[in-house]
């Protein structure tokens, strides 16, 4: 074979590898957001009996905070429906690796082990922990005036991780049941709780305890929308979905439907980030 046919032959097999590459890399090329407008709907998981982040309202229909940032969510990425799946907080990351749904909007914070697993968005959602004392205590208006108090926490929880690295000065004690943890605040056998705004007050209106929350939050866990792995279009749209809502006050707004007037949604998500 002379010198032409080889060189000619080369030329030939790297133009071929050339396609080979050119068309593995389109194969690989992230269509999400495009196949989800194409489809014209969207599929989002939340436990819907968490208010006021999710429920069931009179109507039978799903709503609450993380149910309307959903729908703004999925307005703003090019997609007309949703379509709402129930699940449990604890089948949402097999959930999303298997397929269920296409996202998660349910507040979840995006925790180095989940992060392994899904990815997620930039925050939309804080939930702020406080301490709760009974109602009848005067003594306890913040932090500082926990030393040498007994505190309660959920056992295995952030807030117990929380009360034990920042609390050394109290005894801190660990329930299973969230009922006897309330139980024992309201007949004064711990003087505080550290638990999440919603939480507290859930627990007080339904079983109609003297508990109260003092002081500004102890610290604030940060939302966000949970992803299938290796869709940053679809990652990248729902960031700038979520940001647009920030500037033009559609988020605060919401906070405020839901979360109540005085629930700085924006400011907490600014006092975690740094933006």
């Amino acid at each position: 074979m002379n010198r032409y046919r080889v060189r000619s032959s080369l030329r030939l097999m790297l133009s071929c590898m050339t396609l080979l590459v050119a068309s593995a890399s389109h194969a690989q090329a992230d269509t999400s957001l495009s196949a989800l407008r194409q489809a014209g709907v969207i599929t989002i998981a939340n436990t819907q009996e968490s208010p006021p982040w999710s429920s069931i309202d009179q109507h039978n229909e799903p709503a609450g905070y993380d149910v309307d940032v959903a729908h703004e969510v999925a307005k703003r990425i090019g997609v007309a429906k949703v379509t709402f799946v129930a699940d449990t907080f604890s089948n949402f990351v097999d959930g999303l690796r298997t397929g269920k749904y296409d996202i998660v909007v349910n507040s979840m914070a995006a925790t180095t082990e989940r992060k392994k697993i899904v990815d997620f968005s930039d925050a939309y959602a804080p939930q702020e922990f406080r301490i709760w004392v009974n109602a009848r205590s005067g003594d306890i208006k913040g932090v500082t005036d926990l030393a040498g108090k007994n505190i309660g926490v959920g056992a295995g929880t952030s807030n117990e991780v929380w009360a034990r690295a920042h609390l050394p000065n109290s005894t801190i004690h660990s329930y299973d049941n969230s009922g006897f943890l309330y139980g024992d605040l309201a007949a004064g056998r711990v003087d505080a709780l550290i638990e999440s705004h919603f939480a507290g007050q859930k627990e007080r209106d339904i079983n109609h305890l003297p508990i109260k929350e003092v002081g500004p939050p102890l610290t604030i866990s940060l939302g966000c929308v949970a992803i299938p792995k290796n869709k940053p279009a679809l990652v990248g749209a729902i960031n700038k979905a979520i940001a647009d809502m920030v500037a033009d006050g559609t988020l605060e707004k919401l906070g405020h439907k839901w979360l109540g007037a005085d629930y700085d949604v924006v400011g907490d998500i600014q006092i975690v980030t740094g933006k």
